[in-house]
């Protein structure tokens, strides 16, 4: 039987979701203790990767099982985790359905905060300037919704076939703290929303042109983003499925 787990996770203390060696990741705490829990080796497959210190509000993946989910599964498998992990729901689908495959919408947030907090520090980013100009950010990235070629803002040395997405909705948006910023597309490429998020910051603050930053996406051309926004604004925040 194969069953999809929905669940949440603060990234801190983690590599990103992957398996790797010598570091912690989510999906390592999660394969050792649903073991225990079925008393066999679980090997589970996520909805995609987040890096070191990205947090996912709404996370989705699954596995294969010959066994029945257990009785109080959610209250024994959650007494089990760290408490930076969360699992909310789990449900027996189809056996060829794809925590990653099938996903057919992702949307993530962005935090910024424009004081000092420190309720906020592990959650969001603080950046130390005049408030950005959100309606030359919303115009920017708005002029990029649709399908393009994103290897502008694409990791050097990534393996994907692609790297054209469909960006549906992007827009920054003011909170009681600062700003956040939303982005759903049908698949995004690996460092691709940090490094969209700095290059309109630095749109809003007066340190890039936005024509600038259409010219190279449009062009597959390479962009002078000195701003490095860090993993912990980031969350994974929403997946969407047809089943």
């Amino acid at each position: 039987m194969r069953y999809f787990l929905q669940l949440s996770y603060h990234g801190e203390k983690f590599c990103g979701w992957q398996r790797q060696e010598n570091a912690l990741s989510v999906q390592e705490v999660l394969e050792d203790n649903l073991s225990k829990i079925f008393s066999s080796e679980i090997s589970i497959i996520g909805c995609g990767r987040t890096d070191a210190g990205v947090h996912a509000q709404d996370y989705y993946a699954h596995f294969d099982s010959e066994q029945l989910i257990p009785d109080n599964f959610l209250y024994r498998i959650n007494r089990m985790l760290p408490n930076s992990v969360a699992i909310h729901r789990i449900f027996e689908t189809a056996p060829n359905k794809h925590a990653r495959f099938d996903a057919t919408r992702r949307t993530y947030k962005y935090f910024v905060h424009l004081q000092k907090n420190p309720f906020l520090d592990d959650r969001s980013f603080q950046i130390h300037e005049w408030q950005p100009d959100i309606d030359k950010m919303n115009n920017c990235i708005q002029q990029l919704l649709g399908e393009h070629d994103f290897s502008t803002f694409e990791k050097k040395g990534s393996d994907n076939k692609t790297s054209i997405c469909l960006l549906e909705d992007a827009k920054w948006e003011r909170t009681e703290d600062g700003l956040v910023f939303t982005i759903t597309a049908n698949r995004f490429l690996r460092n691709m929303v940090r490094r969209i998020t700095a290059a309109l910051l630095m749109v809003g603050l007066g340190k890039l042109n936005e024509q600038d930053v259409i010219h190279a996406v449009l062009n597959k051309e390479s962009l002078d983003v000195k701003l490095a926004v860090p993993a912990k604004g980031l969350f994974l925040w929403k997946i969407e499925y047809h089943f």
